[in-house]
């Protein structure tokens, strides 16, 4: 069984979406980003750099005792080679996965996020820095949307067939409004994310995190918790 330390945001997702798509079985702990629960002396114990997503497999493939992973790109290398789904055995192929899932944990969910920031949370509109960010994520929509043209005969996903890659891509893609981007600016992009919003594991991961996603807005508090991080701030709270 597969322990999940979560919380409904385009990294969590990422792991809901391959352990549905597995059939996994697992249970998920929220971690309360908001409250500041990524803090908690446990939770540092296997996510010593205060993020989620984060598992304990209870059942290893070696098996040996339960292993911690931390990092939404690891955790989803980790699964794939676990259960032998989603990621090529084949060096070429594989590699034209593990690229793609690199790629996004370097470029498009970092430079997402500070998009999401400077766009929505920031509290003060900094022009420069929301040209910046909305024009680096409009770049990369093009870098993907490029890569996606040469994939549609042959799989039609990010490196051809469904994959680790995939699954890390699509939640950053989801909020794209948010984003200031324009789905109908990128077509096989759009065909891509139609595709896989359309797969029953998707609905239901998103459905999972419909019922633990916080009603109300983020309060200022919460947001200082967010953003406010230091190194002084995350041992205080350790």
């Amino acid at each position: 069984m597969i322990e999940l330390f979560y919380w409904p945001t385009p990294n969590g997702h990422k792991i809901t979406i391959f352990l549905e798509e597995a059939g996994l079985p697992y249970e998920i702990r929220p971690i309360d980003i908001g409250a500041g629960d990524q803090f908690k002396p446990d939770f540092l114990k296997i996510a010593p750099n205060n993020r989620m997503p984060a598992i304990i497999d209870h059942a290893p493939a070696d098996g040996g005792a339960p292993i911690s992973i931390f990092e939404s790109g690891a955790i989803l290398e980790y699964l794939a080679e676990k259960t032998g789904k989603f990621l090529p055995s084949a060096i070429r192929e594989k590699y034209a996965a593990l690229q793609w899932l690199f790629w996004q944990i370097g470029g498009l969910g970092p430079m997402a996020g500070q998009n999401h920031h400077f766009v929505s949370y920031a509290p003060e509109k900094i022009p420069y820095a929301i040209d910046r960010y909305v024009n680096e994520t409009n770049r990369l929509y093009g870098v993907l949307d490029r890569q996606l043209a040469t994939t549609e005969h042959s799989g039609g996903f990010v490196a051809g067939a469904f994959s680790i890659a995939d699954m890390a891509s699509y939640p950053w893609i989801v909020p794209w409004k948010n984003q200031q981007q324009n789905l109908d600016d990128f077509p096989h992009l759009r065909r891509w994310f139609n595709a896989i919003r359309a797969r029953p594991a998707v609905v239901k991961a998103y459905e999972i995190g419909e019922k633990i996603r916080p009603t109300a807005p983020m309060t200022e508090e919460a947001k200082k918790v967010l953003f406010g991080q230091t190194a002084k701030s995350v041992k205080a709270r350790a």
